[in-house]
């Protein structure tokens, strides 16, 4: 049980530090600059803000859950998984936690109708690909070998399938 509470704390530590500041930091300061604070009124793109922002931050808990449990460790490159985690959404797409953020960002875009949130979006999702396909992959491949290399084959990387 002790060994369980120290891995919460690291992966409440990763989640304040990097999602945190990817996703409240950094587009509050987007908002700020641009002085948007909140919408003028509430309409469709709040309501969607709401779902993809609830959908996202479910998504970021239950990956969060599983490397715990399962990988016993956390999704940091610093303290990463001990066991290869492929249950819960990394059943259907191998990289559901960073889905999850880019739900938050994408909602959050939405929330505040903001040009500047999407861009940075999109910027997230670009950066992200590149870390997965040029670091996280090779790494995991090294960690793990060949069943890393199965679930690769048999899951995509950013389409959720079967």
């Amino acid at each position: 049980m002790k060994r369980n509470s120290v891995l919460v704390l690291k992966n409440l530590t990763y989640t304040l530090f990097i999602p945190g500041t990817v996703t409240v930091l950094v587009p509050y300061k987007l908002l700020t600059r641009n002085s948007t604070v909140m919408p003028s009124s509430w309409g469709p793109p709040q309501i969607l803000a709401l779902v993809l922002l609830s959908m996202g931050i479910g998504i970021f808990t239950r990956c969060i859950w599983d490397f715990i449990h399962t990988g016993r460790g956390t999704p940091s490159p610093f303290e990463p998984p001990r066991s290869l985690v492929i249950q819960g959404f990394y059943r259907n797409v191998r990289n559901p936690l960073y889905l999850g953020l880019l739900a938050v960002l994408l909602g959050e875009s939405a929330f505040f109708e903001s040009w500047s949130l999407i861009r940075y979006a999109a910027g997230y999702f670009i950066t992200v690909h590149l870390f997965v396909v040029f670091y996280e992959e090779p790494h995991l491949g090294h960690l793990f070998g060949k069943q890393y290399d199965n679930y690769r084959k048999s899951v995509r990387r950013w389409i959720p399938g079967r």
